[in-house]
């Protein structure tokens, strides 16, 4: 009975701690190379006053190199300016643990689409690429983020990010804070 209820508490144990499989939006392996993309994840939501904003995540890894996907979409019958991506631009991410991440831009410069809908508001997505520096890794699997700040061409914005987000957009809950502990193995 003993070894019955060890058992028991062990799967039990096992199934908790057990990490779920990487979705990926794409895994493609040919005669150019590899490139795998996690599928976006919200990590902030904004709505207030006729206007919203949207922050995405999806980890990408092609040939071996790990970078960071940022899609930032925005949203307002109001005009909406241009934060633009450049070589200087960075993402800094705050752990709990008190350590600051640095995420670099590649160098493309990207001030994003602006598209108006049949509804009069004009949407504005922007998208930008960040890689990861070699000892950013182990720092970003055992701590969650706290704050995250993006630095643009000539703007800088911070993001609380929080444990859990119940989006207004499609009312799934996220769990912004450990995103990169959940999900960086899947670029490894």
């Amino acid at each position: 009975m003993k070894q019955l209820i060890t058992l028991t508490f062990f799967l039990l144990t096992f199934t908790a701690f057990a990490q779920k499989p990487c979705e990926y939006s794409a895994n493609v392996s040919d005669s150019i190379g590899t490139y795998k993309i996690t599928n976006e994840y919200l990590v902030s939501e904004k709505n207030f006053g006729g206007t919203s904003s949207y922050v995405f995540l999806s980890l990408a890894q092609t040939d071996g190199l790990p970078t960071l996907n940022l899609q930032v979409i925005q949203k307002s019958k109001d005009f909406i300016k241009a934060n633009c991506f450049d070589k200087n631009s960075k993402v800094f991410l705050q752990l709990e643990n008190g350590k600051i991440i640095t995420l670099i831009h590649v160098n493309q410069e990207n001030c994003g689409t602006l598209i108006r809908d049949d509804k009069g508001f004009d949407n504005r997505v922007n998208t930008g690429y960040f890689m990861f520096l070699k000892d950013n890794f182990e720092e970003l699997k055992k701590s969650p983020v706290s704050i995250m700040r993006i630095k643009y061409l000539t703007d800088v914005e911070d993001y609380i990010v929080r444990p859990d987000l119940t989006s207004e957009l499609n009312g799934k809950v996220y769990h912004p804070n450990t995103y990169f502990i959940d999900n960086i193995r899947c670029v490894e």
